[in-house]
């Protein structure tokens, strides 16, 4: 018989490190932006949008975070799949889903396991942020 351990959930407080740590690099950079922290269920943990942030970032945030959560890949990395020809080239108007295909979704993992997601609206430097956050964590 095997046994499995559990992987320890995203927290609460994990997803305020997430959240201030993409904040302080989108800061450091002087962008506005929104995050969004979802769970493994797809689930919203945290939400932050800047005073400055353009209002349509809150969506495009939790969108990333959810494409990225779905398909257990950044968003910048499915950009070319979704074009003309690309594996992923009919999967946006596919499904029902807030499916978005632009930089700026990052799984999160924890000891191998997906455990969540965070999605960040900027104008050009949201992976990077995402990327700085989820580094953070681990």
């Amino acid at each position: 018989m095997s046994t499995t351990t559990a992987v320890v959930p995203l927290t609460a407080q994990d997803a305020d490190v997430l959240i201030t740590t993409a904040r302080r690099a989108a800061e450091a950079a002087g962008v506005s932006v929104s995050v969004t922290v979802l769970d493994a269920g797809g689930h919203l943990l945290a939400f932050r949008r800047d005073d400055r942030a353009v209002l349509i970032s809150g969506e495009t945030s939790t969108r990333k975070a959810y494409t990225a959560l779905q398909l257990n890949a950044a968003t910048a990395d499915l950009v070319d799949a979704v074009q003309p020809g690309g594996l992923f080239h009919t999967l946006p108007t596919a499904l029902d889903r807030p499916l978005l295909f632009i930089a700026g979704g990052v799984p999160v993992h924890r000891d191998g396991r997906l455990i969540a997601a965070i999605g960040v609206g900027a104008p050009e430097q949201d992976h990077a942020f995402a990327t700085a956050a989820v580094e953070a964590l681990a």
